[in-house]
């Protein structure tokens, strides 16, 4: 990622990581000051292009914290020339504004994420405030931010998928005159699904004046399991700048994963997706993962795509047998592309129940073991039966059936003998 590379290149996806503000409102997932900026740092080397760091108006903590990230990372520029945006959250107050700017103004890149609502439920018994009201609030404060010295100013529309679409084109291209240079629209519940998310889009890109002259950004809850789904419909329709968090965290389902959007955007971003790209460091998602998992405290389904503890391993004997003979059988995407690196080639085998010979042949053989067919057969269908009655094999319980095989019939010529003399 390079300084204004999204507005010089139509086919680069800004990152725009939210994990330390809406990803630390999730329930239960505080962290403290030292954690927070051991992860500010880890975006950072990830690559993110903006790293939300919280909410500066909410507590002298949080402006303490987005100010001592503007001054820390915020200013460290490496050797190509990148540096991450830094940016704080903020209401359309003046008041906020202002608390935004001091903790902010540090940064080599300050920005500032204002938001309004616009659907008539959250106008009405929110804010309750008028549409006219809202739009005079939300022009008036993108004024005052760029006077104050912003040259960023996002402008976030909140509950934008249940806004009026007529109310959204007018209000979008007044915060535009006003000086906004990104506009965000949110879907804040969650609640769409990707074909009327992205013909949303596509009607505010066609529909509102001044869209073609600042960046597009989508910020999507997983109420409905979603997120990942809009926010890849939004960059079909010509979306350029992302709101992700690490594993997915973030108020009630979560919000967009980066590691799921980053990937698929690596994967299927030239062949389906329009020729985009980040500039993310993806051998750095796994260790900025279990660092966000540990700090946070919200642990990770198995199942999480691309991060979770089952994301490349294979317990069916059937895909077992594919992966020893050639991983792309099923591994479509390579774990060391994201950073997880395996103990030893065979690592993401898994012995259970429903595995098959090759697997056990191979799992023996690391331990030391090497039998001929007939001997195989006889230990596979007693390791079937051990494998029934207990979900983790070991390589202590392999170990054990081996001995059993060895010695038992050992024991048994013995006894012939005994008899016979």
């Amino acid at each position: 990622p390079i300084s204004n590379i999204q507005l010089s290149d139509p086919n680069y996806v800004t990152i725009f990581d939210t994990t330390l503000r809406d990803g630390e409102q999730a329930p239960g997932a505080s962290m403290t000051i030292k954690q927070k900026m051991d992860i500010a740092s880890q975006l950072a080397k990830l690559g993110v292009d903006v790293i939300e760091v919280g909410f500066p108006a909410a507590s002298q903590a949080e402006f303490d914290l987005v100010k001592l990230v503007a001054q820390k990372i915020g200013n460290n520029i490496d050797e190509e020339g990148y540096v991450p945006m830094i940016c704080g959250l903020a209401r359309s107050t003046k008041e906020d504004i202002d608390k935004a700017w001091e903790s902010l103004k540090y940064a080599n890149k300050p920005m500032i994420h204002m938001f309004i609502a616009t659907s008539d439920i959250h106008m009405k018994y929110k804010l309750n405030m008028n549409r006219e009201e809202v739009v005079e609030r939300a022009r008036s404060m993108v004024a005052y931010a760029r006077s104050l010295g912003f040259e960023h100013v996002r402008f976030s529309l909140e509950d934008a998928t249940r806004s009026d679409k007529e109310f959204v084109y007018h209000i979008i291209g007044e915060v535009i005159k006003a000086g906004a240079t990104c506009i965000c629209v949110a879907d804040t519940v969650g609640c769409n699904l990707p074909n009327e998310f992205a013909q949303l889009i596509v009607d505010i890109k066609t529909n509102t004046l001044g869209i073609q002259n600042v960046i597009l950004a989508v910020h999507c809850h997983n109420d409905l399991g979603l997120a990942t789904a809009n926010t890849l419909a939004g960059i079909c329709a010509g979306v350029r700048q992302v709101d992700v968090t690490i594993n997915g965290i973030g108020e009630r389902a979560g919000n967009a994963s980066l590691e799921e959007i980053v990937m698929a955007i690596k994967c299927r971003g030239e062949e389906v997706l329009g020729d985009v790209y980040t500039g993310i460091n993806t051998k750095h998602i796994f260790t900025t993962s279990n660092m966000v998992e540990e700090y946070s405290g919200l642990k990770l389904q198995p199942h999480k795509a691309i991060v979770g503890a089952n994301a490349f391993t294979h317990e069916s004997g059937i895909h077992q047998d594919g992966i020893l003979k050639n991983k792309g059988t099923y591994e479509f995407i390579s774990p060391e592309d994201v950073g997880f690196i395996r103990a030893s080639e065979h690592d993401g085998i898994r012995l259970g129940k429903l595995s098959g010979r090759h697997a056990l042949k191979i799992k023996m053989l690391e331990l030391g073991y090497n039998f001929e067919e007939k001997q195989l057969e006889d230990l596979f269908w007693r390791f079937k039966s051990m494998a029934g009655r207990k979900k983790n094999i070991t390589a202590d319980d392999l170990r054990a059936l081996v001995l059993n095989e060895t010695i038992q019939p050992q024991l048994l010529d013995n006894l012939e003998i005994h008899v016979t003399y």
